[in-house]
């Protein structure tokens, strides 16, 4: 399927039209007021932000299903968007890339702006030696880490609408609870796997977190970023250890090209066990395995299913 791609403008362009956008917005103090305007980046984002703010809150993302964060580039429509919203949440750690110099610069003229990620425990986070120094952020695949962003989001909403904030609040607390049941799930659902069996090959290095939390040894073709392509070596060294190890299946992901990862499947001489939902869920409502891969809760428990089906 081809798909259109607006044209793109440079990220001094995008601040220079959001700054002249950019006016002073008034608190809401009425909770019978309209809904506060949000704009997120990412779906897992937007997801928590729609449980935490509930009929409160309308949520525009920026990147839907199918986009890679890591090579997202703002389109001029993306300044009014922004421009437009109460307030704006963002993963984080560089995910966004740039953009993120942005959104900082978004927060420094006045517009309530929030990296998510900010709550997150630091001594959680790892720096692989292949990021330059920086954390690797995915950080959704370990659902006991991304509980850890729902207090940011209580905070920019009951920022944004303080006559809410009890709302929030309770609703934060919630969902809390909801993501520790998520992460137990999958805690139970890895243990169906054997742990010698738990070998976890994708496109690109984005489930570090997930291997850590659920006991998985996880390899990448290309690093944490998808911004370099994998090389010849890289497919020779990763079809070397998937014949060593005697890998049975590996894995294509929704926001990576899947070519290369095919042909190390075909020279490996293994099956692709299916698609994962790294850095975009799906479509609103699309049902895969039996779940919503259109929300977090979804997208998690189809993930982990298909590849303890197709491990085991």
């Amino acid at each position: 399927m081809t798909r259109y791609f607006p044209p793109q403008v440079t990220l001094r362009a995008l601040l220079l039209l959001l700054l002249i956008a950019l006016l002073p917005v008034p608190t809401v103090a009425d909770p019978n007021s309209p809904p506060i305007k949000v704009a997120t980046t990412i779906g897992m984002v937007a997801d928590l932000v729609k449980q935490v703010g509930g009929e409160r809150v309308v949520v525009d993302t920026l990147m839907g299903p199918g986009v890679d964060p890591h090579l997202y580039k703002p389109t001029a429509h993306d300044a009014s968007r922004l421009a437009s919203a109460d307030v704006i949440f963002y993963s984080g750690l560089m995910l966004e890339g740039r953009m993120g110099d942005l959104f900082e610069r978004l927060s420094s003229a006045g517009k309530k702006t929030y990296a998510t990620s900010d709550s997150v425990d630091r001594s959680l986070l790892q720096q692989p030696a292949q990021f330059q120094g920086h954390y690797d952020p995915h950080i959704w695949f370990d659902v006991s880490m991304w509980a850890q962003t729902v207090p940011t989001i209580v905070k920019g909403l009951s920022e944004a609408d303080p006559a809410s904030k009890a709302t929030f609040e309770k609703n934060g607390a919630a969902l809390q609870a909801k993501l520790k049941e998520i992460h137990e799930w999958c805690r139970k659902k890895a243990e169906e796997l054997p742990r010698e069996k738990r070998i976890l090959v994708t496109s690109h290095d984005a489930y570090n977190y997930f291997g850590r939390a659920y006991g998985f040894k996880v390899v990448g073709l290309q690093g944490v970023s998808t911004v370099s392509e994998a090389g010849l070596a890289d497919m020779t060294a990763l079809v070397d250890l998937i014949q060593k190890e005697k890998v049975k299946a590996i894995f294509v992901e929704s926001s990576v090209n899947p070519a290369a990862i095919r042909r190390v499947a075909k020279d490996a001489g293994v099956s692709v066990g299916g698609e994962l939902f790294s850095d975009a869920m799906g479509a609103p409502g699309a049902m895969r395995e039996g779940f919503d891969t259109g929300t977090y809760e979804g997208m998690v428990k189809h993930n982990l299913t298909i590849i303890v089906e197709a491990l085991r």
